[in-house]
């Protein structure tokens, strides 16, 4: 995928208030026949700009991958790692009804307002669990953003339910209550 089209679908809740799945569940819902009135829809009934309403309705007709099929492909050969990826979600759920879980091919974007965390499969043993903590230093298991890039700051390395610690999850939440 074009890196512009990810960092405009990562942006999309931020800027639309919405996923780009949530926004696919809306238009189906819908059920326009035309490209035309799906775009004019998202801009007068939900204030979306003409770039982002042509991308939602355009991606939201090309994609027919729902969020099962992307979980299912991104621990394809890595199963031992589900547990983990579901006790992460489990314990985020618990923070707050305003968290949105975004699959993509090779990932789950976390966001409240703006991403504040990224789950990601990296190999068959280990999960990467990617956090933004501004001005947070570097500690430990709590390590510098690495693979992330600008994604995140910092980066912590998962291979067992018992690695997602009390203090763990303590980061986790730490990034939620600065994401907004």
């Amino acid at each position: 995928m074009d890196k512009a089209l990810q960092t405009m679908i990562d942006n999309m809740p931020a800027k639309t208030g919405k996923s780009l799945a949530e926004w696919g569940v809306i238009l189906k819902a819908k059920g326009f026949e035309k490209h035309g009135q799906a775009v004019t829809f998202l801009k007068t009934e939900h204030g979306v700009t003409h770039g982002f309403a042509n991308t939602i309705v355009s991606l939201s007709k090309n994609d027919q991958t729902n969020t099962d099929d992307l979980l299912t492909n991104q621990y394809k050969g890595k199963e031992l790692l589900k547990p983990i990826y579901e006790k992460l979600v489990s314990e985020i759920a618990t923070f707050g009804n305003d968290i949105t879980n975004t699959p993509k091919k090779g990932s789950v974007s976390i966001i409240r307002k703006h991403q504040f965390a990224l789950i990601k499969p990296a190999t068959i043993t280990r999960i990467d669990l990617g956090l933004k903590i501004k001005d947070k230093p570097t500690s430990g298991k709590l390590e510098n953003s690495g693979p992330f890039g600008a994604m995140c700051t910092h980066r912590v390395q998962l291979t067992s339910v018992d690695d997602v610690t009390p203090e763990v999850i303590s980061w986790i939440k730490e990034a939620y209550d600065k994401s907004v």
